[in-house]
């Protein structure tokens, strides 16, 4: 059995034997509890020094992808263009399809009550505290209060910084943050290897305290997660159309070699050659396509912003927190941002070390993730099918708008 699969089968048999022994045994579920915080707060321990350091390695690739000429500079402002749309895109329809199709009031409550150790934060701040707050005055402080989006903005500055020194030093400073990224991945490898026994304890807990109605809280997060990401997909095709000038049907079907490996495989890279040969089948020539489609692969992730802003939209819904438009802001920056440091990482690390610090940017619990991590499989689907496909929409797109004599508008 593959991770993931052993993993969600830790949260099924957790709620499971939960539910069958009910919040009868205090001194087991308590113990349980125990050890699920105990697996959570490793996690937790590794979000700050990680995205720092991903950050930086990912701004320090994407700025060498830009510096690789014309067509690759005017790929790398699309796709972030792209990023930041997708973040604010799922700002407003997530929120929409919780508003449309809400979790039950008795699952929400029921819920929350299972994860009491969960802070209630989220309080709602005004408008010239939030954007003061923004610029820390201390980023070792902000750090250490887990103040996500102030150490954004000091870590995007520090990394732009760090591009414009010379080549030895900025290969110096590179390569300490990339070893330090590579040891916190290491870490957190080790907290995952046991996050069978901490999904286990914490499913207990919830299938002890919430019942039968952590099952279909879960089903319902999936479907608008899911649904959210589906917006993402849709809208690659019409990128193709309007952007790249492609017939939407014939984009569609040279797509499907690539959705279907990306379906089967969930890894964009293992989708590449076929994502490669679906854009020569449009009439992008292999040029563009050799070069745009490996940066695409390297460090963009259309989904990423929309899908991780959905978790954390759906966290707050879950435990029942009133989200301002400040704190849908900061969502929107973080998400943005940090899938740059988020790329070619195992979908269970990304999960962790790109929704927990969208999630304490908006000051959202954090501790629900520690259950969704489970069901990610069924997500990442759909996070994978939208991210080759707009590939493919963007490759066009920028294959046509470069001029190539084959980008024409399909007849």
């Amino acid at each position: 059995m593959s991770k993931a699969s052993v993993i969600l089968t830790a949260l099924i048999l957790g709620l499971v034997l939960g539910i069958s022994l009910d919040a009868g045994h205090h001194g087991l579920t308590e113990f349980a509890d125990v050890i699920g915080t105990l697996w959570l707060n490793g996690l937790r321990m590794t979000v700050v020094p990680l995205v720092v350091a991903l950050l930086v390695t990912g701004i320090a690739q994407t700025a060498a992808a830009a510096k690789a000429g014309k067509i690759a500079l005017r790929a790398v402002v699309t796709m972030i263009v792209i990023l930041w749309g997708s973040a604010t895109m799922a700002a407003f329809v997530t929120p929409a399809l919780l508003a449309a199709l809400p979790m039950p009031l008795e699952a929400g409550a029921a819920l929350k009550s299972a994860l009491s150790s969960a802070p209630a934060t989220g309080e709602v701040k005004p408008f010239a505290e939030f954007v003061r707050a923004i610029v820390p005055t201390n980023p070792i402080s902000a750090a250490a209060n887990d103040a996500i989006l102030p150490l954004i903005v000091f870590t995007m500055a520090f990394a732009f910084a760090v591009i414009r020194l010379p080549e030895d030093k900025r290969t110096l400073i590179g390569g300490v943050f990339e070893a330090v990224g590579d040891a916190m991945l290491i870490v957190i490898n080790w907290v995952l290897a046991i996050a069978p026994l901490g999904v286990f304890a914490l499913a207990y807990v919830v299938g002890a305290k919430a019942g039968t109605a952590a099952l279909g809280a879960l089903a319902h997060y999936v479907a608008i997660v899911t649904a959210t990401g589906t917006v993402i997909w849709l809208l690659s095709f019409a990128l193709a159309f309007l952007g790249g000038g492609q017939n939407p049907v014939r984009f569609f079907r040279a797509a499907i070699p690539a959705q279907a490996v990306a379906i089967s495989t969930q890894s964009s890279l293992v989708s590449l050659p076929a994502m490669l040969r679906g854009v020569t089948a449009l009439g992008v020539p292999a040029a563009t396509a050799d070069l745009v489609m490996p940066v695409a692969v390297a460090i963009f992730r259309a989904t990423g912003p929309a899908m991780n802003l959905a978790v954390a939209i759906y966290v707050a819904h879950w435990m029942q927190i009133e989200l301002s438009p400040w704190a849908l802001a900061a969502g929107v920056a973080a998400a943005a941002t940090t899938t740059l440091g988020a790329v070619s990482l195992p979908g269970t690390v990304s999960f962790v070390t790109s929704i927990a610090p969208i999630a304490m940017a908006m000051g959202v619990p954090v501790e629900p993730l520690a259950l969704l991590i489970a069901v990610e499989t069924f997500p990442d689907i759909m996070r994978t099918l939208g991210n080759v496909t707009m590939d493919m929409a963007v490759t066009a797109t920028i294959s046509k708008r470069g001029g190539d004599p084959k980008g024409a508008p399909d007849q």
